[in-house]
């Protein structure tokens, strides 16, 4: 089987609230060209339209996105809808609020609670919905608590503007404070083989205890963080070299599948505007790694690298 052959129910499903998902979904921030926004060159426009397409077309049914996800000439949120409205019934795409950038690319200060209904506006004018699927509170340094901001989009959701709610770069301790407001659908977090953190390996547990999606981002980006090279996986190690070899694979599909076998409530969003790695991402999906290969990959997961 070729990687151009396998499509992303490879990966199995999950379920986001009431909505099934693909376990391999798509990161929509590479798209506008560089995963610092407004740095470096804008994407090419076609190309990025065409890998939302092809995404579609290999089955993934996910796509993560933002209203800031935009650099100089490109708009993840605009490239979303040109390419895929109007949007298949299963399609499901989850975006977040909380941060704020000026129409300059400037980041401004973090939204307060009674802003939140005009970012959430702006994400459905940009993407044509009259609802979101699922919106993600990403909570914002200094915010000890996010339950004013979180009890925000609850009325929203119950106004019908937004269907799920979940958090984003939380502690253990934000997931029950917002579950005491409404339902939390998913967790997403930063969390990879080079980004060991016990709070996050807590949410992972809790998140499977009680079936809510644990989602990852920078899964794949290696030691670079979110600044790494996506397709390469920034710096790798031996040990995902030797374990890439071992399967005919490469270090960022590795990274993928060790993800994945975190847990079947794990979903992942790796993003990328090349095509061919977009490939390469959805057939990590079925990758299987073997105990030995995990119990190496852990070690190194344990160690940071």
């Amino acid at each position: 089987m070729t990687p151009e052959t396998i499509t992303a129910d490879a990966a199995g499903t999950w379920k986001l609230g009431d909505l099934p998902v693909h376990r391999i979904g798509f990161g929509a921030m590479r798209l506008t060209g560089s995963a610092a926004f407004h740095l470096g060159t804008p994407s090419d426009r076609e190309r990025s339209i065409a890998v939302l397409r092809k995404a579609v077309e290999l089955g993934v049914n996910h796509i993560d996105t933002a209203a800031f996800y935009f650099s100089s000439l490109r708009s993840a949120n605009e490239l979303i809808n040109s390419a895929l409205a109007p949007y298949d019934d299963d399609l499901v795409i989850v975006t977040k609020v909380g941060p704020y950038r000026d129409y300059s690319g400037e980041w401004g200060a973090a939204a307060r609670p009674d802003e939140l209904r005009g970012h959430v506006e702006e994400n459905l004018r940009q993407l044509g919905r009259d609802h979101l699927d699922v919106v993600n509170l990403r909570r914002m340094r200094g915010w000890d608590s996010i339950a004013e901001h979180f009890g925000a989009l609850a009325e929203l959701r119950e106004a019908g503007l937004i269907r799920h709610l979940g958090i984003s770069g939380v502690e253990p301790r934000h997931l029950a404070e917002a579950q005491a407001i409404g339902p939390v659908v998913c967790v997403q977090n930063q969390y990879g083989l080079h980004a060991p953190d016990p709070d996050t390996d807590e949410l992972l547990r809790i998140c499977d205890e009680q079936g809510i999606a644990f989602v990852p981002f920078y899964a794949v980006a290696g030691n670079g963080g979110q600044y790494g090279a996506v397709g390469d996986a920034g710096e790798t190690g031996d040990v995902v070299e030797d374990v890439a070899r071992a399967h005919g694979a490469t270090p960022a599909q590795v990274r993928v599948a060790w993800t994945l076998q975190q847990g079947t409530h794990v979903l992942a969003i790796p993003g990328t505007g090349n095509p061919d790695h977009l490939v390469e991402n959805v057939a990590a999906g079925a990758l299987r790694l073997t105990d030995k290969d995990m119990a190496r990959l852990d070690a190194l997961h344990r160690q940071g690298k």
